[in-house]
Formats: C-alpha cells, sequence, structure tokens
C-alpha cells in the first residue's frame, strides 16, 4: 500500500466526494443522500476495481481537473464530457493509467447532462457521517473539494508497464447511458395518492416539463401543467422513496431526490422507477422531461436488467485486471 497526493488544480461549479450514500439512517431523520446519478458512480468505481460504494469525486458544472504525484488507475464517468490527460484527450467510460505529474481535466457537457464521476482504485481519505462520505449540507456535512487542496489517496496500484497513447488497453462490457439532446423519458409508477387528482395520470403523460434553477439536492422542481386535489382534506405528512413526483400548492411539479425527508402534506402522485432515477439525476436547469407511465413489474424487470449488467461488467474488470498481473486481487461487486 502506498499513499498518493492528488493536487486539485480546478472544481469548476461544485466538486464534492461522494459515494452511494447512508443505509439505515432515515430513521432517525437523516437523509440517504450519496450520488445524484447512481449508475455511473457505480460503473465508475468497478473500472477502476473498487467497491461499488467507495468514495469518489462528482463534479457539477465547469471544469475538473487534478495532478496525481505517482501514476495512478482512474476513469471518467457521467455526462458526456472531454477529457484530456497531460493535454491529449482520452476516453471516459473506460479505466486510465494516468503517469505522475500528468494533470487530468475533465470539462462536462452541461448541455446534455448535469454531472461528472472521477473515481480512482483505492480509498480517498475523506470525513464520512454515519458511515458515509456524501455531503449533508443541512447537518453540516459539506464535503466541497476545494480548488488548491491536496487529496490522500491509499492505492496499491502501481502500474501496467503502459505508455500513455498507446491503443486502448481494456474493452469491457461497459453500461454506457444514452444522453439523447431532446427530451429525456423517466418511468413512473403510478402511488395511491393519483386518485385524489383526478384527470392528473392524463396531463402528466401528455406535457413536457422543465427543471428550473430552482432546483437541488432536495428535488427537482419542473415547471409545466398540474392538477390539484378539488378538496381541501389534510393529507398527513409521511416518509417517500427517492424519485416521488409530489404537487405542492404552487403550479409545478417536484420530483424529490436523494436529499428528501417528508412529503410536507402534498400529494404524491407516482414514483419514478429505479431505473430512471440516474436520468433525474443527470438532469439539470433548462433539460426537457417526460413522463411515461408503466407498471412496478415492468419497472422492477428493467432495472434488474441494469444491475446485471453492472454485475457483469464488476466480474470482467476483475478479470482482465488480473491478467495484466494487477499485484493484489481487486475487490468484486457485491
Amino acid at each position: 500500500m502506498r499513499t498518493v497526493a492528488l493536487d486539485i488544480t480546478g472544481t469548476g461549479w461544485v466538486t464534492t466526494f461522494q459515494d452511494l450514500g447512508r443505509s439505515d439512517t432515515e430513521r432517525r431523520g437523516v437523509p440517504t443522500g450519496g450520488a445524484a446519478d447512481q449508475h455511473s458512480a457505480s460503473v465508475a468505481n468497478l473500472l477502476v476495481g473498487n467497491p461499488r460504494g467507495a468514495t469518489l469525486i462528482e463534479n457539477l458544472g465547469g471544469e475538473l481537473a487534478l495532478v496525481p504525484d505517482a501514476d495512478v488507475l482512474l476513469t471518467v464517468t457521467g455526462a458526456p464530457a472531454q477529457v484530456t490527460v497531460g493535454g491529449g484527450p482520452v476516453e471516459s467510460w473506460s479505466p486510465l493509467v494516468v503517469p505522475a505529474g500528468h494533470e487530468v481535466r475533465v470539462r462536462g457537457d452541461v448541455n446534455r447532462g448535469a454531472r461528472t464521476y472521477l473515481a480512482v482504485n483505492g480509498a480517498l481519505s475523506t470525513e464520512t457521517l454515519l458511515g458515509s462520505a456524501a455531503p449533508d449540507a443541512r447537518m453540516g456535512f459539506g464535503q466541497v473539494v476545494a480548488q488548491g487542496s491536496r487529496v490522500l489517496l491509499d492505492t496499491e496500484f502501481r502500474g501496467f508497464s503502459r505508455r500513455l497513447f498507446e491503443p486502448t488497453l481494456f474493452r469491457l462490457p461497459v453500461p454506457v447511458p444514452r444522453f439523447d439532446d431532446g427530451p429525456w423519458v423517466v418511468d413512473v409508477v403510478a402511488s395511491h395518492g393519483i386518485h385524489a387528482i383526478p384527470g392528473i395520470r392524463e396531463v402528466i403523460e401528455e406535457a413536457t416539463y422543465v427543471v428550473t434553477t430552482r432546483s437541488n439536492h432536495v428535488g427537482l422542481r419542473l415547471d409545466g401543467p398540474v392538477l390539484h386535489p378539488d378538496t381541501d382534506a389534510e393529507i398527513v405528512s409521511h416518509g417517500v422513496p427517492i424519485g416521488a413526483l409530489q404537487i405542492p400548492h404552487a403550479d409545478e411539479l417536484i420530483v424529490l431526490g436523494r436529499y428528501r425527508s417528508l412529503t410536507a402534506g402534498y400529494p404524491i402522485v407516482g414514483v419514478a422507477s429505479r431505473a430512471s432515477l440516474p436520468v433525474l439525476g443527470q438532469a439539470g436547469p433548462g433539460r426537457e422531461l417526460r413522463f411515461r407511465w408503466t407498471e412496478r413489474e415492468s419497472s422492477l424487470r428493467r432495472f434488474a436488467r441494469r444491475e446485471a449488467e453492472v454485475r457483469a461488467l464488476g466480474h470482467a474488470t476483475a478479470e482482465a485486471f488480473g491478467a495484466l498481473g494487477f499485484t493484489t486481487p481487486l475487490p468484486r461487486t457485491r
């Protein structure tokens, strides 16, 4: 094991430490949190031989840049991005051997996705809250990666005896999502609250909604048509799942994110399918969204197919690294 320093030379708009979030903490009133795009974060870690839930770096907008003081194995996933090492273009969604002293720069295309993820083989040194590195500003746990800071990494990686810019080393079954230019489609399963607003199902499935600048880590606020309950009956606040479609008193639709809490007494008319949550995690201001109603069974089957693709990637990556003589066994996906 050795310790490598990553000097942060650029952070764009907001750069934070992330992982897949907290487990079993919501009963204490602490949201799950974690990477907005859990698929991209999981794939990034697997591509460098880490467990899926390892700490990595999430960048929201602008340009992320860093320089390692020793050779490292890293990858960039998430939104489409221009990635360079030492000034030369390299591929995203693929493991990269970055030599010591070479600057890595990642410029995401904010018009096609909001977030990029950078994972490095090994364990990033960072604080945790309730077992997770995921930030929670309301708990005073910011986890912001600042320009000019130095991030320490414990790693066993010592190189594959490869030179930069040689032909691609890896051909792996990477499940790269599509980032279409037009409206993104989000599958939604109806919830019991849909019966409280007659006609809302038809309104939602026919409309195009636009993510507003009022959106944040708690949820996406969408401009578009909504209907409200025709009674003033009180709705008791209760816990809600990630991806819940909530209709507040204002004429907007809210899709709750990984830092949501209670309903605040607003009706919940549906829940985005688990397979669609990464899409919501990449939706920035101005992004158009359309919702497609689906059955729970179909939603579960789609998520199971995506999970099978991720597991297959984990096995293929471990085998590839082993064949290349990685000095220690790499962790396999759970």
